[in-house]
């Protein structure tokens, strides 16, 4: 039986990226105020330490945090929120971003499928991934840090639930 909301897809952000943009998320929200620890950052997120830290191996590997050790050591961004770029942050957590090996941006990816040269339905795996890619790439670490007001319609926030609005009414019928 298929459920409404399935737990993956062909364009699934695993849960490594999921945690990296939350550790970065908070990283940002921190930004200028010197290193953070991860004890700190997982608390706060209520993230794994332990899975933290093999996180911020990839994400100082591409250039996107810098560690400082020490007592009063930690991570930090090694640029602006407003400089990083989430399709940086994604591709450093998950790899190229491709919904189909033959699509990625990496040639030895693509070059991987022997049908990439002549198959017509890798044009809309590549389509797929310029959307996604400019989804990403149109988003940058300060936007997601920002802070947000609580919905009105969440559980914590003390609301009833509203009734969704019906669609408008079509004001011609076909065919008369």
């Amino acid at each position: 039986m298929r459920t409404s909301f399935p737990t993956s897809g062909a364009l699934h952000v695993s849960t490594r990226g999921e945690y990296g943009v939350r550790l970065m998320v908070e990283l940002a929200r921190h930004h200028g105020d010197g290193p953070v620890s991860l004890a700190e950052m997982a608390d706060h997120e209520d993230l794994p330490r332990p899975y933290l830290e093999q996180l911020v191996v990839s994400l100082r590997d591409a250039g996107l945090v810098t560690s400082t050790r020490g007592a009063r050591g930690g991570y930090q961004l090694t640029k602006d929120p407003g400089a990083i770029r989430m399709s940086e942050v994604i591709e450093a957590l998950e790899g190229p971003i491709a919904p189909m090996v033959c699509a990625s941006s990496d040639p030895l990816h693509a070059g991987s499928c022997e049908r990439t040269g002549y198959c017509n339905v890798n044009a809309l795996w590549v389509r797929v991934r310029m959307a996604v890619y400019t989804a990403l790439d149109s988003m940058s670490l300060a936007e997601l840090a920002r802070p947000r007001p609580s919905h009105p319609y969440h559980p914590t926030a003390g609301a009833t639930r509203l009734p969704v609005a019906e669609p408008p009414a079509a004001t011609e019928q076909i065919g008369t």
